[in-house]
């Protein structure tokens, strides 16, 4: 099974047969230990014959004598520094790419030039066979440039606290779901990756649609998915898909540090998560503004 991030559907922190993507829990091989046991302990037989780090050890060796494997500290100091850079390259675009009258045209094209670049940025981890920090780096700064400046223009021309209340907003998808994924409230299985990826693929051919019509579109709404009451019903759902995005995210994370990934998978997860919380802050961005503007 293979998670809606397009980071973590190339490269999943747990593999059937093979494939990348995440797997129901293993099952003990007969003869194995019995469920509950350390599946590592020195002596014992692997249970989980689908682990894909399995190779990097002999069978019946502790996990940890491999060492180097992934924690969530490592996935925590990682997420950090890439949501730091996006942060303050969006911080420095706002102050340094003006949204003014006389400089909106040419603020606009730097962020769409930034927002293509991270684009691409993003494409070649997506499809590199490890991470690479420097590549993810890059993307953030870049996705943090087309931030900046789309939370300026929301932020001068719709209402100067929509942009706080983005991120509040996102802070607090994020937080709930973490929390009914600790508690188990949210179960990650396969009929819930397939219908997040049903929902995800519906709403972003929508979008896609709006979007073309809106070319022909002398206002620019589309097929009016982006204002009124329908642009409210869609900005919900786009966040509500992100939040399943996060479950999914935390579902990859947790089955990383289970199978003792390499300390390097920490990147992807990094990388992984800042794509999901961009979705959610733009959704959220994008469903206050409407709020905001129809009052």
């Amino acid at each position: 099974m293979r998670s809606s991030n397009p980071v973590f559907s190339r490269r999943g922190f747990s593999r059937d047969n093979g494939h990348a993507g995440f797997s129901a829990p293993p099952q003990p091989q007969a003869g194995g230990p019995a469920v509950g046991t350390n599946p590592y302990a020195e002596g014992a037989t692997n249970p989980y014959a689908t682990n894909p780090y399995a190779q990097d050890t002999q069978l019946g060796a502790p996990q940890q004598a491999r060492g180097n494997v992934m924690t969530i500290d490592d996935v925590v100091s990682r997420t950090a520094m890439t949501l730091g850079t996006v942060v303050v390259t969006a911080a420095l675009a706002w102050f340094l790419l003006p949204v003014d009258e006389a400089n909106i045209g040419k603020s606009y094209g730097i962020a769409i030039g930034a927002a293509l670049v991270a684009f691409v940025l993003a494409m070649v981890q997506s499809f590199k066979r490890k991470p690479s920090p420097a590549l993810i780096l890059a993307y953030a700064a870049f996705e943090g440039v087309f931030l900046g400046v789309i939370s300026a223009t929301v932020s001068t021309y719709i209402s100067p606290g929509v942009v706080a209340q983005a991120v509040l907003g996102t802070m607090a998808v994020f937080a709930g779901v973490l929390i009914a994924y600790k508690m188990r409230w949210i179960r990650v299985t396969r009929r819930f990756y397939g219908f997040v990826m049903a929902a995800a693929i519906g709403f972003i051919l929508l979008m896609a649609v709006n979007a073309l019509f809106s070319l022909f579109d002398g206002a620019g709404d589309g097929l009016g998915f982006r204002s009124g009451g329908l642009g409210i019903l869609f900005g919900v759902i786009g966040v509500i898909l992100g939040a399943c995005f996060l479950a999914l995210d935390f579902k990859q994370v947790e089955d990383g540090v289970n199978y003792g990934a390499p300390r390097e998978e920490s990147w992807l997860a990094a990388f992984g998560l800042t794509l999901t919380l961009v979705w959610i802050y733009l959704e959220m961005l994008r469903l206050l503004s409407i709020l905001q503007g129809d009052d």
